[in-house]
């Protein structure tokens, strides 16, 4: 027999689902972010593989100089994923420390060698080789720049209240990183783009904190305690419903989501509520100031 069909998007428009909240009407690309480490880096290891290829017939000498140039040229791809991953992390920070090495500078470095390497193969001499290896290293720093050189937002700042925050930071990453793994072994769509929408919510808390660490301490439960046992909660998530497709569980995980989202909205009000007092405390106490020296200012 024919049935009708409904739900949210349907005509009636209702809503059949216990975890459908009016909050969470945002798609679920938002917030998404573009991996930094894409096709254009992933690309630069395949002349490592191919002069490897070409290499192994080549005789001894010329063997083991092709092996070493695609040993470079492998670990200089691999060294900016890593660059182009941690820049992104610099960027998207107000306040950062820049990267204790720079990857790019040393990937740049090493796809040289490795070009200078595979032109002395072909062309065995000395200007050859410098040529073609300075040419590769001066295009990939043309292609991919060079890493961030100094700290961004740090004047001022006391540094280890600063060590504190990022040490907390890191510690909430790692959490996350650790739900949307897990999620994964779910097989469902809906639940890991709302393993998304509560990252988000997550790192607009960490952002906030970043710029203004004072409340560090109150965060720090939500960002450590709170994220740990929803990190827990995902795995054991994760393994019952790969197993069993428990309806039960999934609806029951979905609520602890938006439990765990609207405390973190509260949070993040609270904060940014103490950050607009402490403001207005400033300004009276710069307008007595004022008013003490003989400038009087008309309260609009």
């Amino acid at each position: 027999m024919a049935r009708k069909f409904g739900g949210k998007f349907s005509p009636d428009g209702s809503s059949d689902g216990p975890d459908d909240r009016p909050h969470e009407d945002r798609p679920a690309y938002h917030g998404a972010r573009v991996s930094p480490a894409g096709a254009r880096s992933n690309v630069l290891f395949i002349p490592g593989v191919i002069l490897a290829i070409l290499s192994i017939n080549d005789g001894a000498i010329g063997m083991a100089a092709g092996l070493a140039g695609a040993a470079a040229l492998l670990l200089g791809a691999w060294l900016l994923r890593d660059g182009l991953i941690a820049e992104s992390a610099y960027h998207e920070r107000k306040i950062a420390r820049r990267p204790a090495i720079p990857r790019k500078i040393f990937a740049a470095v090493l796809c040289g060698i490795g070009a200078s390497i595979a032109a002395w193969r072909s062309e065995p001499g000395l200007i050859a080789p410098l040529i073609f290896g300075g040419a590769a290293g001066v295009l990939h720093i043309g292609a991919f720049g060079i890493d961030p050189l100094k700290d961004k937002g740090m004047e001022g700042i006391d540094t280890f209240t600063q060590d504190r925050v990022a040490k907390v930071v890191d510690e909430a990453e790692s959490y996350l990183n650790a739900m949307t793994d897990a999620v994964k072994r779910a097989g469902d769509r809906q639940v890991e783009a709302r393993v998304d929408r509560f990252t988000v919510k997550v790192r607009e808390m960490i952002r906030t904190v970043e710029e203004d660490p004072r409340d560090l301490t109150g965060a720090r439960k939500f960002l450590g305690v709170y994220l740990m046992g929803a990190r827990d909660a995902t795995v054991k998530f994760a393994d019952i419903f790969s197993r069993q497709q428990d309806r039960d569980a999934r609806s029951d995980y979905m609520m602890l989501l938006t439990d765990l989202e609207e405390s973190f909205d509260k949070k993040i009000d609270k904060l940014l509520a103490d950050n607009n007092e402490d403001l207005n405390v400033e300004i009276e106490v710069l307008r007595d100031r004022l008013q003490r020296e003989g400038v009087h200012l008309e309260p609009r």
